[in-house]
């Protein structure tokens, strides 16, 4: 297989949905169970016997480069391709088709974590003979999402828009695979939307477009939430990856991470390098980056806590995100969402949301 696929991964998005966090990094460098959630689809790809990749990256470009570097450290050979401006993902994918050099193309975005086999959508592309497979996942409210029905076969029927009344429980889970001349055949040097544009095209000119259905795994990590639930879901093994530095369980602590006998770490938990954990804090279903410090008496329950961030004692963090280097002082309560952007310092019970300290 490693020189008949090519894999593309596009990493061009901005992440706006996990600011303050992207302000410094793109999302798919961002700690996810120990490592930048790239690196667990880096792996997974590895680990299906492909050993070339092109990442599609245009926000923060440098920050890819400075750690895979040419991949070579990772058990694959990594090319970057710039995209200069938005060009959707049809355009992202045509962006990169220079840097190709197998007739079968695995395209994947960036930020999203599966229990996919790989090997058996392959399987299901050769066997259709198809132009172009998606990978399809079922989801028990379909209402929020495009729907992608399929026929007896297997075939792609159409790409309906989201609906009150989806006619199917199927999705477009954002891997793909493609004939080398389909990428080709794409517009090049402008946005191109594929789910708009491009496979409806290929639908109504009679191309075989095939499903490949699996009901494992699945989650995008655009949101806070779901990023969140996706780290702590990799610690506990409900997801494999080979790149979780170390063995899964209700925490991952990092090298040099400093944690108090008395603390208490749940949930998929995952401490950084560096951090200190104070006495009595509770940790449950949140990531901490490097260098993070948790007070005393706190409680961080499925949240981020930035790197060098600082949490102040009796602190109490409930879905809520702490940029780099903030402070938060002693006795505060972020609940629901809350976000402080990096290097903000707030004073000790600066913010409530109960009248009792």
């Amino acid at each position: 297989m490693e020189s008949a696929v090519d894999a593309v991964i596009l990493v061009g998005g901005l992440g706006t949905r996990l600011r303050p966090l992207t302000l410094s990094a793109p999302k798919p460098m961002l700690p996810t169970a120990g490592v930048p959630l790239l690196a667990h689809l880096v792996a997974r790809i590895r680990d299906a016997g492909i050993r070339h990749i092109v990442l599609g990256t245009s926000y923060r470009a440098d920050v890819f480069d400075g750690y895979f570097g040419d991949g070579s450290a990772f058990g694959v050979e990594i090319d970057y391709i710039f995209e200069p401006e938005p060009l959707g993902t049809g355009g992202g994918i045509r962006n990169v088709a220079d840097a190709l050099r197998a007739d079968t193309v695995l395209v994947f975005n960036g930020d999203v974590i599966s229990g996919l086999d790989l090997r058996a959508l392959l399987a299901t592309h050769s066997a259709s003979s198809a132009d172009v497979t998606l990978y399809l996942t079922k989801v028990a409210d379909p209402r929020a999402f495009g729907c992608v029905p399929t026929d007896a076969s297997g075939r792609v029927t159409a790409f309906l828009e989201k609906d009150p009344n989806p006619v199917s429980d199927q999705i477009n889970a954002g891997t793909y695979v493609f004939r080398r001349a389909v990428i080709d055949a794409l517009p090049a040097g402008r946005a191109v939307s594929v789910e708009r544009e491009t496979f409806p095209g290929l639908l109504a000119s009679g191309a075989v477009v095939a499903g490949h259905v699996d009901g494992g795994y699945w989650r995008d990590l655009g949101t806070p939430g779901d990023f969140v639930a996706g780290s702590a879901d990799l610690v506990q093994g409900l997801v494999a990856s080979s790149a979780v530095p170390g063995p899964t369980g209700a925490a991952l602590v990092l090298p040099d991470a400093a944690v108090d006998a008395s603390a208490v770490l749940t949930g998929g938990t995952t401490v950084g390098a560096g951090c200190v954990v104070g006495p009595g804090a509770v940790v449950e279903g949140s990531v901490l980056f490097d260098g993070a410090v948790i007070g005393a008496g706190a409680v961080v329950r499925r949240s981020i806590v930035g790197f060098g961030a600082s949490i102040g004692a009796r602190t109490v963090l409930d879905e809520a995100i702490i940029g780099d280097g903030a402070r938060i002082g002693a006795d505060v309560e972020l609940l629901a969402g809350a976000r402080v952007w990096p290097s903000v310092e707030l004073a000790d019970g600066a913010v409530r949301f109960s009248s009792d300290l």
